[in-house]
């Protein structure tokens, strides 16, 4: 039997996508621009992120590469056999297979979209996402050939969101929302962090299908930390029973299309201390200062400095623990962070119209200390040309979120 290295299969039809063809077409013309700008004549992507942000199609990789090639007429993507043909129905463009039986087939599937009698003089690639094992066989594929990093382009082309981005993240913020109100209902004594976190994220998951019933449904998650968990921001929920007086921190996660939003809120079961009570309230002065200070115009690093030096006022400055914000848009947990946008020191990223950011102070106290555990509150914010519109709406703060059962 002669099994290919690669091929070809439209099993079924094409699906509809998260975004207009207007949309995407969009988004490949801006990146075209760059890559006439910069000298490049075809591009692989590899990372989950821009291929899905180009494509529409989100892979899952158990450890297999996946790409997308782009050319200034063709878009290609490479995907696994062992998908069939759900990458093509699930994008915008043509799709080729590539299978198992021989090592480096994915290597052939490019070889067969660019060919060997002429190579581009300039492929660009995600220098933050390609191993140096694949690298090296690129190299080996194609000599004569400069590789260019593009990955910083392609970050700040994602920073500035069209309109369709910002629908789809405001609905994620109203599904977060309701997220979070449904987590609140289940909060008393005794409850545990994995039943309550089950209960918010089976809500917003009946949303999204509610809202997008066209989509495919992944990754959509929820972290409840209690006590000594709250202490990292990103620590798994566990099956910790809630007791009187424990601090709490409430994070929803709705995952729409690859897109993420995200509401974090500080609470406390049935009653707080006044040492935690102090501490709960400085971080919140601090969160209703950075959502002042988001505005067009004004530099990352210039919110982090007047933030800082607010904490530092109310005594608390030693206990932050990472930066104030980030960008939105195409990411999760474990792809597409947008570093130029983020609300640090070393960030002198100026803020304009069509920006997605969060407001997230956080400080942590130990366990030692009066007041002991992690304070965080995150908004989301869209930014216009001369305002800026907080999209989360679930009430922050000690005067709401003492959970009384």
């Amino acid at each position: 039997m002669d099994r290919p290295d690669f091929f070809e299969l439209k099993n079924g039809e094409k699906v509809k996508l998260p975004f207009t063809d207007k949309e995407y077409n969009n988004r490949l013309t801006k990146l075209r621009n760059v890559m006439s700008e910069q000298g490049m004549d075809m591009t692989i992507l590899t990372s989950m992120h821009n291929i899905a942000y180009y494509t529409g199609f989100i892979y899952c990789s158990f450890g297999r590469p996946y790409g997308c090639v782009i050319t200034q007429k063709k878009i290609v993507t490479i995907s696994a056999n062992i998908d069939a043909s759900q990458p093509w129905r699930r994008s915008n463009c043509d799709n080729v297979i590539y299978t198992d039986w021989k090592r480096d087939n994915f290597l052939r599937a490019i070889v067969s979209i660019i060919g060997r009698d002429q190579p581009p003089k300039t492929i660009a690639i995600e220098n933050d996402h390609v191993t140096l094992d694949l690298k090296e066989k690129l190299n080996s594929i194609f000599p004569d050939t400069i590789f260019k990093n593009i990955a910083n382009h392609l970050m700040k082309l994602r920073m500035i969101k069209s309109d369709e981005e910002i629908k789809i993240i405001k609905n994620g913020a109203k599904i977060a929302d309701i997220g979070a109100e449904e987590i609140v209902k289940h909060i008393k004594p005794g409850a545990t962090e994995i039943e309550i976190a089950i209960a918010g994220r089976d809500k917003m998951e009946r949303e999204i299908v509610r809202t997008y019933p066209d989509a495919e449904y992944m990754d959509t998650w929820v972290w409840f930390q209690s006590g000594i968990n709250t202490d990292g921001a990103h620590n798994p929920k566990t099956n910790r029973a809630l007791k009187k007086g424990d601090i709490l921190s409430l994070n929803t996660f709705p995952m729409i299309s690859g897109y993420y939003t995200a509401l974090e809120r500080t609470l406390f079961v049935e009653e707080v201390d006044d040492d935690s009570l102090k501490a709960w309230e400085a971080n919140v002065k601090v969160h209703r200062r950075g959502l002042e200070l988001i505005k067009p115009g004004i530099k990352c690093s210039e919110i982090c400095e007047e933030l800082n030096d607010l904490f530092a006022q109310l005594g608390y400055l030693q206990y932050r623990t990472f930066g104030y914000g980030h960008s939105f848009g195409m990411l999760s947990h474990f792809y597409g962070r947008e570093a130029g946008l983020e609300l640090r020191e070393d960030i002198d990223t100026v803020l304009e119209k069509n920006m997605v950011i969060s407001m997230e102070p956080m400080i942590m106290i130990p366990e030692d200390k009066p007041g002991a555990g992690g304070y965080r509150e995150h908004d989301i914010l869209v930014i216009s040309e001369n305002s800026v519109e907080n999209i989360s709406k679930f009430p922050f703060g000690p005067q709401k979120n003492i959970i009384k059962s």
